[in-house]
């Protein structure tokens, strides 16, 4: 992977610079638990996560999307027996996911350091504007990047239009990130450079079955194998 070309080197925010879906993990299980007189905990979160997904193109992504998500489903489950106790579970829920301290993975600080040296580094990620502003400043990062990103949704024609606001062309440019529908996929189908680096626990809707086998993309194990390539 000859990445000799690269000019801007973009970063996924959460999972990829701080811990992110774990929270959102935790808070399905504990929703799930409180409202177990009224269904299987396992189909709770199922229909949570079906009502997340329909609710994208109105909420966007994010813990305040969430939360109202968190409502609606308490809705369909209970009816008429919502309670205020309820109501108040899932409102001090979402005020404790926004509280929670930012915590950034291994590597990330030392690999933003060294590479801000060499490249123009930008932060390229969907979510709440609020949130994620809010998150990239307790992570201490935000002086290692030229630019941020925050977007509604991360397709090619997002990444299109980013990589003309930045004023270099597609070759250009490498995604760093932990989807590979959201991270990779879209960059390479605009002729971009994409890096996977996993996490843990990824949300279903950003998973994806298919195999890429494309000379601009690699997988990488953690974020300190970058600094290999370069």
């Amino acid at each position: 992977m000859d990445l000799s070309s690269i000019k801007v080197i973009a970063f996924d925010a959460d999972d990829t610079l701080w811990v992110n879906e774990t929270f959102f993990r935790e808070a399905e299980l504990a929703f799930a638990k409180h409202l177990r007189e009224f269904g299987d905990e396992d189909d709770i979160v199922e229909k949570l996560l079906d009502t997340e997904i329909r609710n994208l193109d109105t909420y966007g992504y994010g813990i305040k999307g969430f939360t109202l998500s968190m409502l609606e489903t308490a809705h369909r489950l209970m009816g008429d027996k919502l309670s205020a106790e309820t109501i108040d579970f899932i409102l001090k829920k979402g005020k404790e996911m926004l509280a929670e301290p930012v915590e950034v993975l291994p590597h990330i600080e030392e690999v933003l350091q060294k590479l801000s040296k060499t490249h123009k580094l930008v932060v390229a990620t969907k979510g709440d504007l609020l949130d994620q502003e809010r998150k990239l400043v307790k992570s201490g990062l935000i002086d290692y990047f030229h630019h941020v990103e925050i977007v509604s949704d991360k397709k090619e024609t997002q990444y299109k239009k980013l990589v003309k606001h930045l004023d270099i062309e597609p070759g250009e440019f490498l995604m760093v990130g932990n989807s590979l529908k959201s991270d990779v996929i879209p960059v390479l189908a605009m002729g971009g450079y994409a890096i996977h680096i996993p996490f843990h626990t990824t949300w279903s809707h950003e998973q994806v079955d298919e195999e890429i086998a494309h000379s601009k993309f690699k997988t990488l194990s953690n974020a300190s194998d970058l600094l290999k390539l370069f």
